[in-house]
């Protein structure tokens, strides 16, 4: 098994594809071969691709995903591995990390939840909201209070993230199961948002107004408001002032096709 491991380790430190991809395929021989219980040192060899900086080397990109997919593979018992992952410190690997968890899906979803209460740290909280955003099931409605509480961050990357996962929740939960009270919250928090100093955060907030508008979860006066509120923002209404950061005009621009008919 050493041997395995150190040939899969030296294949995998490569910088040339090929050899790569035989170290995943050898990586997933020996996984068959151990069993997935026995496979915990192999996941710590395979993340180490997690750290492939892909607009560095976009080459490496689809090896990147063969990685991921095989980590995934391995099931729900590497979840908590990948969760303690999320504190890597370099977001090359937490991004990998958080789109892992987002493929294993509904069961990623309650230890995200609970790494998110326990912890204090706004980096750590914002990566464990990302990761959410990643999960494309109805489910992650039960992490709709996190991106609330999120969105009212002093923390602006926090603020940023829950703007965004907001959006990413709008498009995996159905509008029958978006509950009245979590809805109207998600659409003041988008608002609120829209007045923040940042052009990212609120060039996010916008995107996610737009989604929440696209995927049916605003009334037929929501949809008019939102409109408006795009209309200002581009310009187009008299005695308002556009906004100054070109980022949110497009991302109005955006948003004011699934409210036109408002």
């Amino acid at each position: 098994m050493e041997d395995s491991h150190r040939s899969i380790e030296k294949l995998l430190a490569s910088s040339k594809p090929e050899e790569i991809r035989q170290g995943l395929k050898l990586a997933k021989s020996e996984i068959a071969r151990v069993g997935i219980s026995e496979a915990k040192s192999l996941f710590e060899i395979v993340s180490t691709i997690f750290h492939i900086d892909p607009l560095d080397r976009p080459d490496l990109l689809p090896v990147l995903d063969e990685a991921i997919s095989l980590v995934v593979s391995f099931g729900k018992w590497i979840i908590p591995f990948l969760v303690e992952q999320l504190d890597a410190g370099d977001i090359k690997a937490q991004m990998a990390v958080a789109q892992a968890l987002g493929r294993i899906g509904d069961e990623a979803i309650e230890p995200l939840i609970a790494a998110y209460e326990s912890s204090s740290d706004p980096a750590r909280r914002s990566f464990v909201l990302y990761a959410l955003g990643k999960i494309k099931s109805p489910n992650v409605t039960k992490a709709a209070r996190l991106a609330l509480e999120a969105a009212q961050s002093y923390d602006l990357e926090l603020r940023d993230t829950a703007a965004r996962a907001i959006g990413k929740f709008a498009e995996s939960i159905p509008p029958s199961q978006l509950t009245g009270e979590v809805r109207k919250g998600f659409i003041k928090e988008l608002q609120s948002n829209l007045a923040n100093p940042n052009p990212g955060i609120r060039a996010k907030a916008m995107r996610s107004l737009g989604k929440l508008a696209k995927y049916g979860h605003l009334t037929t006066d929501e949809r008019q408001r939102v409109r408006t509120t795009c209309l200002i923002i581009l310009g187009r209404e008299e005695n308002y002032e556009w906004d100054r950061a070109y980022v949110v005009r497009k991302e109005a621009e955006e948003a004011l096709a699934y409210v036109i008919d408002g």
